[in-house]
């Protein structure tokens, strides 16, 4: 068992009447709240974990994993944690493998008083998400939905208990909310009643308890540090959109922290799957990209620090959050030559970043500032500075990429300036949907040269809320030679900028998120975006 905790696989979308029926919602409670446990089984144990019935053992299922394999077992149980744990949010992964009869569950269970007496969020055959307090035979469904539940498909479960009120979530989506007083204390469980199935990924995170001690083990290499890194890294609030989907985006939280002054301080401490967050103290000037692992959180201190002649690589990755960097002069032949390039990743946040080239300078940096390609997919750009660049921000590389980028490139952004970025804001290919709102564009050096987004190949665009000012063409239906996307605007505010294109209809929005008024955009993106403005 490490302290630690991070989010791999792909995860199914909740079941069509689940859907219709909820609104997404994020996590409750204090956003500052310490982690107080998690395991991602990824060292080969389950140590930490007391068993009660059932076949339980680490497995490789993707990645090494949780699994209860005896589908004739009445009732399967591990329990972890602490039986003071009060107040506290407890997430997992969840995949039924089999169940053994009609109405049989697999599921995860908060604030366990005893083997028998619990708060359990339940997948069951019966095609139901039951949220239930469980007092030995006595089981009380404190609310419920209607959910496809398969086999072979995993599930983000998450039970938040706060006081008396009691929160179920699955994929996501709450599913019931209700006061009960019956349990005020107790550990995590993970149980299935005449089934089978892995789970993965748990992670525990509240107030109300004591962190339980993690192993001795090593930490990246860094660079010596005048001040000591921070006890816990800064908390991920704030996090709206696509990476909040499919068991959401922590980035390095549970992990290691580490603070690096020079390049290659920074490439060691980002490689590999361990999960850690990475200060960068400094603008640290570089001629090699940085490829970046998964389960890292990247972090500028302060406003200035970044890099500065080579850009962040995220190939093959997943679970990154990189934020408060100021990225610059990133050449052509450098890596890819993008300031942050994703590349068959997932769950990214991109927050609070300065991503430019220096037009000025008579040097051509013509790559992107930012681009999503390959299959990436999960991904939330936020207040975030683009600016002084000709193409900024790509979404799908390709016109022959439809096999791997068809039914991925889910983008969110939201809150970026983009200023002096005369095309690709974004440029998207086969996404759908990719969602741009509260955005604010403004080009003032050459306001004739300039489209802000574009939809081709099929892909899937809602833009709403944003604010153009001096964008002689808002948005493009078509690009190049690259066939139509479909584009729905709605709610923007244009200034002395031309007509939008729109085509067709766009996928829905399955996560929660509250829209500003585009007249108030300007202001409130150009105060709260870019570097300085979050604590490194």
């Amino acid at each position: 068992m490490r302290l630690r905790h991070h989010h791999r696989g792909a995860l199914a979308a909740a079941g069509a009447g689940l859907a219709a029926l909820l609104l997404a919602v994020g996590m409750t409670g204090n956003a500052a709240a310490a982690t107080l446990f998690g395991d991602t089984f990824d060292d080969g144990n389950a140590d930490g974990w007391s068993k009660s019935g059932g076949d339980w053992s680490v497995v490789t299922d993707g990645s090494p994993a949780y699994r209860q394999g005896n589908n004739a077992s009445e009732l399967a149980r591990a329990f972890a944690g602490q039986t003071g744990w009060t107040d506290y949010q407890v997430q997992a992964r969840v995949k039924p493998l089999s169940f053994n009869g009609a109405n049989r569950l697999v599921g995860l269970a908060s604030r366990s008083t005893s083997s028998t007496k619990m708060y359990r969020l339940a997948l069951t055959n019966a095609n139901r998400a039951e949220l239930q307090m469980v007092n030995g035979s006595q089981i009380s469904v404190l609310g419920s939905a209607a959910l496809t539940v398969a086999t072979g498909t995993w599930y983000t479960l998450r039970i938040e208990a706060s006081g008396s009120t009691i929160r179920g979530f699955v994929n996501g989506a709450q599913i019931a909310a209700r006061t009960d007083t019956a349990y005020a204390a107790g550990r995590i469980v993970l149980v299935t009643a005449y089934a089978s199935a892995v789970f993965d990924d748990v992670v525990v995170d509240g107030a109300g308890g004591t962190p339980t001690t993690p192993p001795t083990s090593s930490s990246p290499t860094a660079s010596p540090t005048t001040s000591p890194p921070p006890t816990n890294p800064p908390p991920t609030t704030g996090l709206v959109g696509w990476a909040t989907q499919n068991g959401g985006t922590t980035g390095g939280a549970g992990g290691g922290t580490v603070t690096v002054s020079d390049p290659a301080a920074l490439a060691d401490a980002v490689e590999g799957d361990v999960a850690t967050t990475v200060r960068v103290n400094g603008n640290l000037t570089c001629s090699t990209e940085i490829r970046v692992g998964s389960n890292k959180t990247v972090l500028g201190v302060g406003a200035g620090s970044g890099l500065t002649g080579c850009g962040l690589n995220l190939r093959d990755a997943r679970n990154i959050v990189v934020r408060n960097l100021k990225i610059a002069k990133v050449r052509a032949g450098v890596g890819n030559g993008d300031a942050i390039h994703l590349d068959n990743s997932t769950n990214v946040w991109i927050d609070h970043n300065d991503l430019s080239s220096d037009t000025t300078s008579g040097t051509d940096y013509y790559d992107g500032l930012l681009d999503v390609t390959h299959g990436s997919n999960f991904v939330t750009v936020s207040w975030n500075r683009l600016h002084d660049h000709v193409k900024c921000s790509l979404v799908g590389h390709s016109d022959s990429n439809s096999s791997e980028d068809t039914g991925k490139l889910k983008v969110t952004y939201h809150h970026n300036v983009f200023s002096n970025c005369f095309q690709r804001n974004p440029r998207v290919r086969f996404g759908n949907p990719v969602h741009v709102f509260n955005n604010y564009y403004v080009n003032t050096a050459n306001p004739s040269y300039s489209y802000g987004i574009a939809t081709t190949c099929g892909a899937g665009v809602l833009v709403e809320g944003n604010s153009f000012e001096n964008m002689t063409d808002p948005t493009h239906v078509g690009e190049g030679s690259s066939p139509a996307g479909n584009l729905v605007e709605r709610n923007n505010l244009y200034v002395n900028s031309g007509a939008p294109q729109t085509a067709g209809s766009v996928a829905s929005i399955p996560y929660a998120y509250t829209l500003d008024a585009a007249s108030t955009v300007k202001a409130t993106v150009t105060a709260g975006a870019g570097t300085g403005k979050i604590s490194g």
